[in-house]
């Protein structure tokens, strides 16, 4: 059941919902929006008829508009926005501190708004959220990687490793977890219509509301072809299912390191169609 439903009293019948709704099964019914019972089926739960209703008349899927953040006079202004996006690093050194567990689950809670194809919703979290958790997993990691490097098991192009497990061994510098106290595995069932879209473009949103929160980040591909391809019983570990597929992992923490201004790419590599 969707739960659709019209507070009569608040609908100044604009069509709104009616005009906006991706799968078309709103109409005007005596005057009033309405979804027919035959139609519920296809409805993309994308809540558009929920937020743009301009009166808060409509609730959806037991959700109500008091439950939603108002949009008008809080979206970010745009030169803030820009000063982040320039200004966002790879952050590569981090304090040996857990983030408050309010802040990390806000973080993934607002992330997890990221759009998917076809509205599937189905972008798994894998987080280590304890740096002792991370910090057993990282010496198992490391530990799993020396047996590949002493078997001459590394396969052909990743032998590059062997050089990151001699700098650990050597003097324990840790260039695959970068010292990180959490990780983030975001992941999806390959059935899904977009499965690697749908993962970075949450971690994307991850990273850029960790970091307005002062939390940094780095994409992390040598961590995530060590769980994913070198050692996959990781994945078994970690709890990430068989029928997913892993987009990418990111660590992130506190920083130890601050930066002070933006970096200057550009201009964009632009290809305009001439028609």
């Amino acid at each position: 059941m969707l739960n659709f439903e019209i507070q009569k009293e608040l609908c100044t019948r604009c069509g709104l919902c009616v005009a906006d709704c991706p799968a078309m099964i709103i109409a005007m019914e005596n005057g009033f929006p309405a979804i027919a019972p035959e139609k519920e089926a296809t409805c993309y739960k994308c809540q558009h008829c929920l937020t743009i209703c301009p009166t808060g008349a409509v609730s959806i899927l037991g959700l109500k508009p008091s439950g939603s953040r108002p949009l008008a006079g809080h979206f970010p202004d745009p030169a803030k926005l820009e000063t982040l996006i320039k200004g966002r690093r790879s952050v590569r050194r981090y304090k040996d501190e857990n983030l408050e567990p309010e802040l990390l689950q806000r973080l993934l809670d607002v992330a997890w708004h990221a759009p998917t194809g076809m509205n599937t919703r189905q972008v798994l979290f894998t987080v280590v959220d304890d740096r002792e958790k991370m910090s057993l997993l990282r010496e198992d990691v490391m530990s799993g990687l020396s047996r590949l490097v002493r078997e001459n098991a590394l396969p052909v192009g990743m032998e590059f490793y062997a050089n990151f497990i001699r700098m650990w061994d050597e003097s324990r510098l840790d260039i695959i977890f970068r010292g990180a106290p959490h990780l983030l595995i975001a992941s999806v069932p390959k059935s899904v219509a977009s499965p690697l879209p749908d993962c970075l473009i949450a971690m994307s949103y991850f990273e850029l509301f960790a970091q307005a929160n002062g939390v940094g980040t780095v994409w992390n591909g040598l961590l995530k072809w060590a769980i994913n391809d070198l050692l996959p019983e990781f994945r078994q570990r970690l709890g990430i299912p068989d029928d997913h597929t892993i987009g990418y992992a990111m660590v992130f923490g506190k920083p130890a390191v601050h930066f002070a201004r933006t970096a200057q790419h550009g201009p964009a590599l632009i290809n305009r169609f001439k028609g």
